[in-house]
């Protein structure tokens, strides 16, 4: 196993640390130093190390994963010199290979989009491209999602970004569960079960699609069609779809906009 470096110690890269060492993961692992309370605790907690700045993360490690703000990259890339024996690894939205490779001066370069349940092992993990190693380290951390166009990983981050959208629709289903008296923890299992419930029986019938395995519930004259009369009528769906379409318009930009630097 081949050191691993964090340069960017946020709460992503914390989940991803977490998730390796509890997939098995045990070559060293080294923090920057910066969010120094974070890189700390996450020291203690998973045997790894805080460094004294980038460069020293950099000199130690073979893989770097990169967690930074898009705003803060271009001074991280000023601060590091990165060699030919390093694999980069980023999971910065937004920010294409070309933009990596003018900021670091490296074309070893992955992209890879992953949600906080990387922490539970049971996240999708998109890599763009595909990357043995890299597949291999990941591969504890959940489902492995390789795609060979940077267009592909860009229509993965919005997918990724849903996953954030849910916790708000779960949000507003309990507590209209719970404000109409029902016990706020019974209520939170309630929307939980019928989501597990949901992603069970669909991965199941993987030969369906999800619009037929909805319409064989929701047939004529049942409760979950009137509902899904009201949801139609206020076009819940199109508020989906439009969400989907901004991010992808903001992710396409910020890549162009990369690019022609």
């Amino acid at each position: 196993m081949k050191a691993i470096g964090v340069l960017g110690v946020g709460a992503l890269t914390e989940k991803v640390v977490r998730g390796l060492r509890r997939g098995g993961f045990s070559a060293p692992i080294y923090l920057s130093p910066r969010n120094v309370e974070r890189a700390e605790s996450l020291a203690r907690d998973y045997d790894c190390d805080v460094l004294a700045d980038n460069q020293a993360v950099v000199d130690a490690s073979r893989i770097l994963l990169l967690g930074v703000r898009p705003d803060q990259l271009e001074s991280l890339a000023h601060s590091v010199d990165i060699g030919p024996r390093h694999q980069l690894v980023s999971f910065i939205s937004g920010v294409s290979h070309r933009e990596l490779m003018r900021l670091f001066g490296t074309d070893k370069t992955i992209r890879s989009m992953l949600s906080y349940a990387a922490e539970t092992n049971s996240t999708n993990v998109v890599l763009n491209p595909p990357s043995k190693e890299i597949t291999a380290l990941f591969d504890s951390l959940g489902t492995l999602v390789p795609v060979e166009r940077e267009d592909q990983f860009e229509l993965a981050t919005v997918a990724a970004c849903m996953n954030g959208w849910f916790y708000f629709l779960l949000h507003d289903l309990h507590r209209w569960i719970a404000d109409k008296g029902f016990d706020p923890a019974q209520s939170r299992q309630l929307i939980l079960g019928s989501l597990s419930d949901c992603i069970a029986y669909a991965r199941l019938r993987e030969d369906q699609s999800f619009a037929n395995l909805g319409k064989s519930i929701a047939t004529s004259g049942t409760y979950t069609a009137l509902g899904l009369e009201m949801l139609d009528l206020h076009q819940a769906n199109a508020a989906w779809s439009a969400a989907c379409e901004i991010v992808l318009d903001a992710l396409l930009t910020k890549t162009q906009e990369g690019d022609r630097k």
